[in-house]
Protein backbone atom coordinates (compact mmCIF):
# COMPACT_ATOMS: atom_id res chain seq x y z
CA UNK A 1 0.00 0.00 0.00
CA UNK A 2 1.39 3.40 -1.00
CA UNK A 3 1.18 6.36 1.37
CA UNK A 4 -1.28 9.08 0.42
CA UNK A 5 0.26 12.02 -1.43
CA UNK A 6 1.04 14.96 0.83
CA UNK A 7 -1.59 17.68 0.47
CA UNK A 8 -1.25 19.42 3.83
CA UNK A 9 1.90 20.94 5.26
CA UNK A 10 1.92 22.17 8.83
CA UNK A 11 4.67 24.68 9.60
CA UNK A 12 5.36 25.24 13.27
CA UNK A 13 7.91 24.76 16.01
CA UNK A 14 8.41 22.46 18.97
CA UNK A 15 6.86 23.69 22.21
CA UNK A 16 4.22 25.82 20.48
CA UNK A 17 0.82 25.12 22.05
CA UNK A 18 -1.05 26.47 19.02
CA UNK A 19 1.04 24.13 16.85
CA UNK A 20 0.06 21.18 19.06
CA UNK A 21 -3.63 22.01 18.61
CA UNK A 22 -3.21 22.53 14.86
CA UNK A 23 -1.30 19.24 14.55
CA UNK A 24 -4.11 17.32 16.22
CA UNK A 25 -6.68 18.83 13.84
CA UNK A 26 -4.57 18.26 10.72
CA UNK A 27 -3.74 14.72 11.78
CA UNK A 28 -7.40 13.83 12.49
CA UNK A 29 -8.85 15.39 9.32
CA UNK A 30 -6.10 13.99 7.10
CA UNK A 31 -6.58 10.49 8.52
CA UNK A 32 -10.36 10.64 8.07
CA UNK A 33 -10.03 11.83 4.46
CA UNK A 34 -7.06 9.61 3.54
CA UNK A 35 -4.88 12.63 2.81
CA UNK A 36 -1.13 12.74 3.35
CA UNK A 37 0.38 15.50 5.49
CA UNK A 38 3.79 16.59 6.71
CA UNK A 39 5.14 18.84 9.40
CA UNK A 40 8.06 21.23 9.03
CA UNK A 41 9.76 23.36 11.66
CA UNK A 42 10.59 27.03 11.20
CA UNK A 43 13.55 26.41 13.52
CA UNK A 44 15.10 23.88 11.12
CA UNK A 45 14.83 25.94 7.94
CA UNK A 46 15.97 29.58 7.62
CA UNK A 47 13.68 30.19 4.63
CA UNK A 48 10.62 28.97 6.53
CA UNK A 49 11.63 31.05 9.55
CA UNK A 50 12.04 34.17 7.41
CA UNK A 51 8.65 33.74 5.76
CA UNK A 52 6.42 32.24 8.45
CA UNK A 53 7.89 32.72 11.97
CA UNK A 54 5.33 35.38 12.96
CA UNK A 55 2.34 33.36 11.77
CA UNK A 56 2.93 29.84 13.10
CA UNK A 57 1.31 27.49 12.96
CA UNK A 58 0.75 27.88 9.24
CA UNK A 59 -1.06 25.32 7.14
CA UNK A 60 -0.56 24.94 3.43
CA UNK A 61 -2.94 22.94 1.25
CA UNK A 62 -1.49 21.80 -2.05
CA UNK A 63 1.43 24.18 -1.50
CA UNK A 64 -0.71 27.29 -0.99
CA UNK A 65 -1.24 29.11 2.30
CA UNK A 66 -4.51 28.02 3.84
CA UNK A 67 -4.59 29.18 7.48
CA UNK A 68 -2.33 30.57 10.18
CA UNK A 69 -2.44 30.69 13.98
CA UNK A 70 -5.41 28.32 14.10
CA UNK A 71 -6.71 25.55 11.86
CA UNK A 72 -10.43 25.76 11.17
CA UNK A 73 -11.51 22.14 10.74
CA UNK A 74 -14.48 22.92 8.47
CA UNK A 75 -12.34 25.13 6.20
CA UNK A 76 -9.66 22.44 6.02
CA UNK A 77 -12.21 19.78 5.09
CA UNK A 78 -13.67 22.07 2.41
CA UNK A 79 -10.24 22.80 0.93
CA UNK A 80 -9.39 19.10 0.84
CA UNK A 81 -12.67 18.29 -0.91
CA UNK A 82 -11.33 20.09 -3.99
CA UNK A 83 -9.05 17.87 -6.09
CA UNK A 84 -5.38 18.97 -6.18
CA UNK A 85 -4.52 21.34 -9.00
CA UNK A 86 -8.07 22.63 -9.50
CA UNK A 87 -7.97 25.60 -7.12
Amino acid sequence: MHPAPVRVTLIGRPGCHLCDTARATVERVSAELGVGWEERSVDADPELRERWADQIPVTLVDGRQHDYWRVDEARLRAALSVPPGTR
